[in-house]
């Protein structure tokens, strides 16, 4: 099965470590974040994986090259272009850097998901595609449920009853929210995907596909499921990340070195 990572963004809200190192490569307990995204999806059969790639590109292929010392097969899409022989990076969108790849070699083409390259996970991308299938949509966000006064610093999912996307609420006020799940920027899509996608453009996922899709009132679902979920999107979210990984709160990450006391490791 094939999978696509989202690693082109420059990281603004993470400096002065995005300065030298790319989001995707910020170590958690010594492993990149990006590392155990691959084992994920290693574990749920997606085995064929694209990346798109800008800032600090060189950095990220170099680490990962072509997947095989991680069970995976990994290709690559360079978003900017070569100046005085440099490359300079100018992402297309997260959108428009999924179309790029399909124009350039029809890749996706069966069911696929896309996962942000910044964030550790521990979902069940089985039971997810199992309910993307069973619906019959086009497009599947995987949500997740917030206590209602954490919803003003998320974008806010509304579904109806039976999970089809209704409406979205960028940040909105505990007031004003209408949901409490949230868009965890995992997604599931059919290949149709990109008759929805206009080429050779700047266009967003979050931003520009989804609100065309409610729109056109395209099968659309959401599916809100129990699962860690953290966001390296700022400063403080990494030192969450890492403080949830020693307390045990995500699972499948290998604490390094021998436990000698409850919660105590030496190595």
């Amino acid at each position: 099965m094939k999978a696509m990572i989202l690693a082109a963004g420059r990281g603004t809200r993470v400096r002065p470590i995005t300065f030298t190192i790319p989001k995707p490569l910020i170590p958690i307990l010594q492993k990149p974040v990006m590392e155990f995204l691959l084992e994920l999806l290693r574990q749920h059969g997606f085995d064929q994986i694209m990346v798109n790639v800008s800032h600090l590109a060189k950095e990220i292929e170099d680490y990962f090259r072509d997947g095989q010392r991680f069970g995976v097969e990994i290709g690559y899409s360079f978003e900017g272009h070569v100046e005085d022989g440099e490359l300079i990076g100018k992402a297309l969108g997260s959108a428009g850097g999924m179309r790029r790849i399909q124009d350039f070699n029809p890749f996706f083409d069966d069911t696929f998901v896309v996962l942000c390259g910044d964030a550790l996970i521990d979902l069940d991308l089985t039971a997810a595609v199992k309910f993307h299938r069973e619906k019959g949509s086009l497009a599947t966000i995987v949500m997740k449920s917030v206590p209602k006064e954490d919803v003003p610093s998320y974008g806010v999912v509304v579904t109806d009853d039976d999970g089809r996307i209704k409406a979205f609420q960028e940040k909105p006020s505990v007031l004003e929210s209408l949901s409490t799940d949230i868009n965890t920027g995992i997604y599931i899509f059919e290949p149709e995907i990109f008759d929805y996608i206009p080429p050779g453009e700047e266009f967003d996922i979050g931003g520009d596909l989804f609100p065309k899709l409610v729109e056109m009132g395209a099968p659309f679902y959401g599916t809100s499921m129990d699962f860690e979920w953290v966001d390296i999107g700022k400063v403080p979210d990494y030192w969450r990340a890492i403080s949830d990984v020693l307390s045990g709160k995500v699972k499948n990450v290998q604490i390094p070195g021998k436990e000698v006391r409850p919660g105590i490791y030496t190595g």
